[in-house]
């Protein structure tokens, strides 16, 4: 590694739950990628019933559900694909932050690699 990497990662809460963050945000990709919830859980490496518990979540936690289900699949609805929208554009302004005046300075004082453990 040539020196400190700076990694910023948005999550939105609603309650304890994790209403987006970046795996839901692609969980969502995949499904309208693939049509369906399963299809998605194996393009994802998921299983399931994981992918089903973070839909489920998704759907509970924003003002209308994100991910529509039927005999033939699963879908996006508009109100998802809006909310993917301005998720991943949040996403986007945010990976700017590494352009920001303090960014260097910090890099600067990090180690490149950590300390042995104190004893």
């Amino acid at each position: 590694m040539s020196g400190p990497a700076l990694k910023i990662k948005i999550q939105i809460y609603c309650g304890e739950e994790i209403a987006m963050g970046p795996g839901k945000a692609d969980l969502l990709d995949a499904i309208a990628g693939e049509g369906s919830i399963s299809a998605a859980g194996r393009k994802l490496k998921m299983s399931y019933r994981r992918c089903w518990m973070l839909v489920d979540v998704m759907n509970r936690c924003w003002a209308m559900p994100l991910v529509a289900t039927s005999s033939e699949g699963a879908r996006l609805t508009d109100y998802g694909v809006g909310i993917l929208a301005r998720y991943r554009a949040m996403q986007a302004a945010a990976a700017g932050i590494a352009d920001a005046a303090h960014w260097p300075d910090l890099a600067a004082e990090v180690r490149l690699e950590p300390l042995p453990a104190q004893a």
